[in-house]
């Protein structure tokens, strides 16, 4: 069964960003133009998914609105003849069928993924986190579907991260089944450095099968109180199998403020309209710290 829905978890309070998101949902935090949801969107559907599940608590109906047709906007372009900018514009409520679903207490990723299970029904889907953009010439979430449909096994998408990095992740162990690709036997969430089975982080992309909603519900309350999707995982690999899948392309954790700045510095120097003034900018300000 091809995988044509994605669950895209957008119900955190980024508390790591606050003042800025005290009114704003940190999902909508601009990389360079765009808000870091919408790049995850576009991941999504550049993949071949059709119907986006958003998982959403209070305050956040603004993420649904920027996918929404807005009249004034779109008419107040159309009348002064931007007609590049109109496109763009139209493009975002066509991208693919938006649904959200709430959250109505902060229960972890788990909870979270539980939530759209009526929605999602009896078929496998992508989960993928906003707070993770990969820039990849495949897209990240295409290479792990792939991945699903030739092994039919839950798929994590994974990444090797410094000793310093482990406890802040779900880390796997597996045994090597091919290329970038491991048959996972051990799942352990934020371990200390001495637990962890290895240093390949579990990051924000998955593609999963419905029976994971079987494991989430037996899932019982894990680190900081919450239900753990790697719990629920760890428990899928016993049964039933999970592969690890070492994706390609470059991952920005844009939840984290140093992250952030990087994903805007790259993808600034990528607009074509930007870039050259942008390099030269960085490269005075470059020169001028050196010089203090």
């Amino acid at each position: 069964m091809q995988v044509k829905k994605a669950v895209i978890p957008a119900a955190g309070l980024g508390t790591r960003f606050l003042p800025a998101t005290k009114a704003i949902p940190k999902e909508l935090l601009p990389v360079v133009n765009k808000p870091v949801i919408q790049y995850v969107v576009e991941e999504a559907v550049a993949a071949g998914i059709v119907e986006a599940i958003f998982v959403v608590s209070s305050g956040k109906s603004a993420i649904l609105d920027h996918f929404d047709y807005l009249f004034e906007i779109e008419e107040t372009l159309r009348q002064r003849g931007k007609k590049d900018l109109l496109r763009e514009m139209e493009t975002l409520h066509e991208l693919a069928s938006i649904i959200s679903v709430r959250q109505k207490k902060p229960l972890g990723l788990g909870h979270a993924i539980l939530t759209a299970k009526d929605v999602v029904g009896d078929q496998p889907f992508a989960v993928l986190l906003g707070d993770d953009l990969i820039d990849s010439k495949v897209p990240c979430i295409r290479q792990m579907i792939d991945v699903y449909e030739k092994t039919g096994a839950a798929v994590v998408g994974v990444m090797e991260v410094p000793p310093s990095d482990v406890p802040l992740y779900g880390i796997v162990k597996g045994v090597q089944e091919g290329p970038r690709l491991l048959r996972v036997d051990a799942m352990v969430e934020k371990p200390s450095v001495a637990e962890a089975p290895s240093n390949l982080a579990i990051v924000g992309r998955y593609v999963l099968p419905p029976s994971i909603f079987e494991a989430i519900e037996k899932t019982k309350p894990g680190k900081g109180g919450e239900i753990q999707i790697t719990d629920a995982l760890a428990q899928l690999a016993r049964d039933k199998g999970v592969v690890a899948y070492q994706f390609e392309g470059d991952r920005y954790d844009v939840g984290d403020r140093v992250g952030f700045l990087l994903a805007n510095a790259v993808f600034g120097l990528r607009d074509p309209q930007l870039r050259d003034r942008f390099r030269s900018a960085l490269k005075a300000l470059l020169e001028k710290s050196q010089e203090g």
